[in-house]
């Protein structure tokens, strides 16, 4: 009986441990994904104001929509690789997450 309740007993510590491991990394996950998206804002800020000067600058119109144009483009790539950055981001932590709670001793 003395077994029994030490084997529960380290289930019990082995699962708490596992669920503080998780809230720790839940926390660092969030912050690095926190910092991650002010980083994606900063810079899509400062390639609009790029955009911006150089439409200030243009010649005339047709250089304008250009400038547009290109912005559009780029800003749209960039979406894209930031939206991938962040759902690889996401997608690992949930990966690491179930193979924790799944782990077999």
């Amino acid at each position: 009986m003395a077994d029994q309740t030490n084997k529960i007993g380290e289930q019990l510590k082995a699962a708490a441990d596992n669920m503080k491991h998780s809230a720790e990394k839940l926390s660092a996950t969030g912050a690095e994904l926190g910092t991650r998206l002010l980083d994606q804002a900063e810079a899509n800020t400062r390639e609009a104001f790029a955009a911006i000067r150089a439409a200030t600058q243009a010649k005339d119109a047709s250089e304008v929509i250009k400038i547009q144009g290109d912005y559009l483009r780029d800003q749209g790539a960039r979406a894209m690789t930031q939206a991938r950055e962040i759902s690889e981001m996401i997608t690992g932590f949930g990966r690491e997450m179930m193979g924790q709670m799944t782990k077999r001793d």
